[in-house]
């Protein structure tokens, strides 16, 4: 018959579901990031450290690994996410962006922002619509969606949003924009030198307006 050998520390620990902690590295003077032997990682103040007896070297409960993964870092994760929209508006990928840099894992990051969602206080369609109204009458229409694309917006999404606010009458005028630039900036044709239409050249450019237009109006506006 087999004999059964008696289990070590690290095996009656896996059996028991048991996390010990490895690492705590300060954040801040209330904020604390808890490293786990199990590959979790997550975020405490100093109140909660206390609470669940987490220190380096200590061994934590199935039961409460569960209740803060499960409970503790879910429910602050849908306040944070809360406290942020309560102070600007943030796209979908944004407001992840920021549950992630503050210690959440994606998960809990994910999970937090279909919470808002389900209110639509998270809403990439509204936010695009938003943002195109507000800088329809100072930027190409190019610039408009690479911003809305850094903010994490679908093509689709931004497609869809101009379009709507076409009908509106948001509409992004380029040769309007062009010539209204060209005014604050008192852009005269028969004084620029070429050093001041290539550094107006590169503004155009960088703001995303068709060159060829740029160039006909610095050409054409005032004579």
């Amino acid at each position: 018959m087999r004999k059964t050998l008696p289990q070590t520390h690290q095996e009656r620990k896996q059996s028991d579901g048991q996390m010990r902690v490895l690492k705590i590295e300060e954040l801040s003077k209330t904020r604390y990031k808890v490293i786990s032997d199990n590959g979790f990682a997550f975020v405490l103040y100093k109140g909660e450290l206390r609470h669940y007896g987490v220190s380096e070297g200590a061994e934590l409960s199935r039961e409460t690994e569960r209740e803060i993964r499960e409970e503790l870092l879910p429910k602050r994760a849908k306040l944070r996410a809360m406290n942020l929209l309560s102070k600007r508006q943030y796209t979908g990928k944004q407001l992840y962006d920021k549950l992630i840099q503050g210690g959440y894992d994606e998960q809990t990051a994910e999970a937090a922002l279909d919470y808002v969602r389900s209110f639509r206080y998270v809403d990439d369609a509204e936010y695009a619509s938003e943002f195109i109204r507000c800088n329809a009458d100072r930027r190409s229409r190019r610039e408009i969606g690479q911003k809305l694309r850094q903010r994490g917006i679908s093509a689709q999404i931004i497609a869809e949003a101009f379009d709507s606010m076409a009908e509106l009458g948001f509409v992004c005028d380029e040769e309007e924009r062009i010539r209204d630039l060209l005014q604050k900036k008192h852009f005269d044709p028969s004084q620029a030198d070429e050093r001041e239409k290539q550094r107006l050249y590169g503004f155009f450019y960088r703001k995303g307006f068709s060159m060829d237009l740029v160039r006909r109006l610095m050409g054409d506006t005032f004579t």
